[in-house]
């Protein structure tokens, strides 16, 4: 599968405008990192189609077409971005906690935890009746079955996966569920009015041209895939408000890199006025974001069907791990364990001849999920636009690694250099926030009239008030 080809597939699947694929331009091919997989090509079409989505939306204002190109080396530097952040010169705080990894079972099968989060870590020590330390893990999950402590932790709750081949994964119901969906969904749920693209006053401030200028997007999401949505929405114009819950935990590196061209509010969702504030906003939303497990949020009363009733002609856009139906879509999921799950780590590992699993070089699932969630964002305005109607947009990290497997793999792709951040300095900018001087990489998509760029630095959790200006 080539950029070009995997571009046509997201372009065609989202029923756009065939024409409008002569005006892109991309350079590059795999391998563009060390990895069997065509990480370039899913990165270079992601990121393609996310720019030119936001042409076509700015046509639509505009009246004019204009041309978009991407490198490949450009847009894995963005399919790296929180590797490549720097915070006055020196390295961010720790994206990981020491015991999260790879562990070896008493049955000689491999698993992998995921406990960058204290509860998640808490959680896997209780289990295993352990102390906090990668030795003690270690010795404890030799005691068990790796399909067993695989399913006793996402009985519990808590994240992990084992390795799995490809195969093996395939074998399951839940990969067979997955297997009967596309790559992604766009589905009008409700009726409105047509929103033409907004015009703001002639007085505003320098830039208002942009993609996605008087576009509102609430974004409640964290980590990687959600966030990625969010700031590709606001690096082509849109007024991104990130809505965070005052006892929800995040991870440092990712709220600052991500963090870029948004602003941040404190909203809880526990209580009523919390709960009041969130319709508040919402009312006067162009764009819903939201990245927790299936039926969460539907839970608490802004689920799509709630929020089509609420604000006519919103979009609604759904991010989660292992899709929307069948036995696993209430699994606890990042990137890594997709990954582990579905044979990616098992196959990266089998190319190399490593004594242990690994995983791509990048977070590719979730950054190209990511890339496709704002996507389909944009088309779905576009369609409002034009025919009116609220719409739902739904991604997984788990239907986008299905097709990223799709692509065929590289013989020798483990041989491709290693880019450290050296190599890509044209690729990153720095910005003064409250974080200090924040070094991030800017967007990888080239809009020939409109540029894509962060109007704002990363700001804490909740800097803002929660509401619009």
């Amino acid at each position: 599968m080539t950029p070009e080809l995997a571009l046509k597939h997201i372009w065609t699947l989202a029923g756009c405008d065939p024409v409008a694929l002569h005006a892109v331009s991309l350079a590059g091919a795999d391998p563009g990192l060390p990895s069997v997989y065509r990480v370039g090509s899913l990165a270079s079409s992601t990121i393609a189609a996310t720019g030119l989505a936001a042409a076509e939306y700015w046509r639509l204002r505009s009246g004019r077409r204009q041309r978009v190109s991407v490198q490949m080396r450009r847009a894995l530097a963005a399919f790296r971005s929180e590797r490549y952040l720097r915070i006055d010169d020196g390295p961010p705080p720790a994206l990981r906690d020491p015991v999260t990894g790879f562990y070896e079972t008493g049955d000689g099968r491999w698993i992998q935890l995921h406990t960058n989060f204290a509860h998640h870590l808490k959680g896997v020590l209780d289990v295993l009746g352990c102390e906090n330390g990668r030795e003690s893990v270690a010795a404890a999950i030799r005691g068990w079955e790796g399909a067993t402590l695989d399913q006793t932790l996402a009985d519990a709750g808590l994240c992990a996966a084992l390795i799995r081949t490809p195969d093996e994964w395939a074998a399951l119901e839940q990969a067979k569920a997955i297997a009967r969906l596309p790559l992604f969904e766009i589905e009008r749920i409700g009726d409105a009015p047509a929103e033409p693209p907004r015009h703001a006053d002639a007085d505003a401030e320098p830039g208002i041209d942009r993609p996605l200028a008087c576009v509102r997007v609430l974004d409640l999401s964290r980590i990687i895939a959600g966030p990625v949505a969010g700031r590709a929405l606001a690096h082509h114009g849109a007024d991104v408000m990130t809505i965070n819950g005052p006892h929800l935990p995040n991870i440092a590196p990712l709220v600052i890199d991500n963090g870029r061209g948004k602003r941040s509010a404190l909203v809880d969702l526990r209580d009523a006025a919390g709960c009041e504030t969130l319709r508040g906003l919402a009312r006067d939303a162009d764009v819903f974001l939201q990245a927790y497990r299936p039926g969460a949020l539907a839970a608490r009363g802004f689920g799509p069907d709630e929020l089509a009733r609420l604000r006519p002609g919103i979009v609604y856009v759904s991010v989660c791990a292992y899709g929307y139906t069948g036995p696993w879509a209430q699994r606890r999921g990042f990137d890594s364990l997709v990954q582990s799950a579905s044979g990616i780590a098992w196959t990266e590992r089998a190319a190399t001849g490593s004594a242990e699993p690994r995983h791509l070089p990048c977070q590719a699932l979730d950054h190209a999920t990511g890339y496709l969630a704002a996507f389909g964002a944009m088309v779905a305005l576009a369609r409002r636009a034009r025919e009116g109607g609220s719409w739902h947009v739904k991604v997984s990290l788990a239907q986008t690694g299905r097709w990223l497997q799709s692509f065929g793999l590289l013989a020798d792709g483990q041989q491709a250099p290693e880019v450290s951040l050296d190599d890509v300095r044209d690729c990153v900018a720095s910005v003064q926030s409250e974080f200090g001087r924040v070094l991030g990489v800017q967007p990888a998509e080239e809009l020939e009239q409109t540029p894509a760029f962060y109007a704002l630095p990363p700001a804490r959790i909740g800097a803002h008030e929660a509401r619009w200006t």
